[in-house]
């Protein structure tokens, strides 16, 4: 029997081999490598492969420069912007100064009963004493005069068209009148006509309410003999100067 032979039968004859024992470290490690690679097979996408940004990636090069172009259709209209504007601090400042001085003025009023009206007395202010709304002395002649000329503008009350400041502004006396009206440009005459201003005498002035037929002139006046008092008197025409309404 050759040698090959003999190692058979031995093979036969010997019975089952013994299972060498594994090391327990071994296994260990074995079973490790396989969860971790059951791990990554079980990760989303993007924990394992590296993100390439549109600045930084492959693409990069490739992408050229976009421009879009809008429609005319698309253009927002332009806004159309009111005629209201803001008020400015100066406006407020000087709307809080007038008032102010209106409520300085308002305590300095002084009402003294004037009596019974006579006809054809539409003073507003009879009674008071201090500075009118006018800027010139309640009760005196300028005052109702000055009144009178606003009432034929159609101006009865604030704003007036007409006070001291675009009347006679070098003074409020009434010997200043003419050379107010000089200076204004405005006319004046030796000849009455109904509304004017007739200067009388010194330092005194009165309404022309009417030139009668005879030539002579019918005055209202306040101030006149009666202290700040409403009256009516008849005048020649050549007693007084004539100053035609403003403007």
């Amino acid at each position: 029997m050759d040698e090959r032979s003999k190692r058979s039968l031995q093979s036969l004859t010997a019975g089952p081999r013994k299972t060498a024992r594994k090391n327990p470290a071994s296994v260990l490690l074995t079973m490790a490598a396989v969860g971790g690679m059951f791990a990554c097979v079980a990760l989303p996408a993007y924990a394992v492969n590296t993100v390439e940004t549109a600045a930084t990636g492959p693409l990069a090069s490739s992408i050229g420069a976009q421009s879009v172009a809008v429609s005319a259709d698309a253009v927002p209209e332009s806004t159309t912007r009111d005629a209201f504007t803001a008020t400015t601090q100066e406006e407020l400042d000087a709307a809080k100064a007038a008032e102010q001085a209106a409520a300085e003025l308002a305590a300095s009023y002084v009402y003294r009963d004037p009596g019974p009206r006579q006809a054809g007395d539409d003073y507003p202010w009879a009674g008071m004493e201090g500075l009118s709304p006018l800027r010139y002395y309640y009760g005196e002649c300028v005052d109702f005069v000055a009144w009178r000329l606003n009432r034929d503008a159609g101006s009865t009350s604030a704003p007036f068209r007409w006070d001291w400041g675009n009347l006679t502004p070098g003074g409020g006396s009434a010997s200043s009148w003419t050379d107010a009206w000089y200076s204004h440009g405005w006319p004046v005459s030796g000849t009455p006509v109904a509304g004017a201003v007739a200067v009388t005498g010194y330092n005194h002035v009165a309404y022309v309410k009417e030139v009668l037929g005879d030539g002579s002139v019918l005055l209202e006046e306040y101030n006149y003999g009666n202290y700040h008092s409403y009256g009516q008197r008849v005048i020649s025409a050549g007693d007084a100067t004539y100053l035609y309404p403003p403007g």
